[in-house]
């Protein structure tokens, strides 16, 4: 077999898990529905679950902060480097 993997987006998973996770309709209409196989709709749907607790524990916001710290830290680098470099430059004559 040749045939290459099919790659869904988050948004698409997102679509197909929230309208599972409604009960609205079972899960082999949605995989017929939209072409997915229904082991793929429960992996999407259990992924929801568990990454709804993540919204409401505050964890986001606590990686958000870390990042913009990590962000301050590299401007900071960046600032000191630019600074060496001109000594450098300067002491070299150039």
């Amino acid at each position: 077999m040749t045939g290459k993997r099919k790659r869904y987006s988050a948004d698409f998973k997102a679509k197909v898990a929230l309208v599972a996770l409604r009960g609205e309709h079972t899960v082999a209409q949605l995989a017929a529905k939209h072409g997915v196989h229904q082991t793929l709709i429960n992996a999407w749907k259990k992924q929801a679950i568990e990454g709804m607790a993540t919204v409401f524990s505050g964890k986001s916001e606590a990686a958000e902060a870390a990042r913009e710290g990590e962000i301050d830290q590299l401007h900071a680098k960046i600032g000191q480097l630019v600074v060496e470099r001109d000594f450098l430059r300067r002491a070299s004559g150039r």
